[in-house]
């Protein structure tokens, strides 16, 4: 089997669509977080071994660009249309940011997980 070959067996968009869903990238079948954003030690359907992924600190920047992007217009429409004072709005723009980044957070870093695996980045190019 050729570099090429083996590259292609794994579905990269598959694999992200199942991080994503918090389940096993390799197989899809089993949860890929233990708790919180653990990941678990390695999928207990496929056996696959998940202590080689390394999704740092990438998952956490594309929630902040993500977010930024889709809630800073929302913030400058609902001040062009309406006159709300500057400390209500501190308020609840801070608490639906921070709502939405820790809803985003861990799908964030399965897809990653899974992006890793598909593409064989880090340790998961092992042969």
């Amino acid at each position: 089997m050729t570099d090429t070959e083996s590259f292609a067996e794994r579905n990269w968009k598959k694999a992200v669509l199942s991080g994503m869903a918090d389940r096993c990238p390799a197989c899809g079948q089993a949860r890929l977080f233990a708790r919180g954003l653990r990941t678990a030690p390695h999928c207990p359907a496929c056996g696959q071994d998940w202590s080689a992924q390394r999704a740092d600190d990438f998952p956490a920047y594309l929630v902040i660009l993500i977010l930024g992007h889709v809630l800073v217009p929302i913030v400058v429409a609902v001040n062009i249309a309406w006159d709300v004072p500057l400390l209500p709005q501190m308020i609840a723009w801070s608490l639906l940011a921070i709502a939405i980044a820790v809803l985003m957070i861990r799908p964030a870093k399965g897809a990653v997980i899974g992006a890793q695996w598909a593409l064989r980045m880090g340790g998961f190019g092992k042969r």
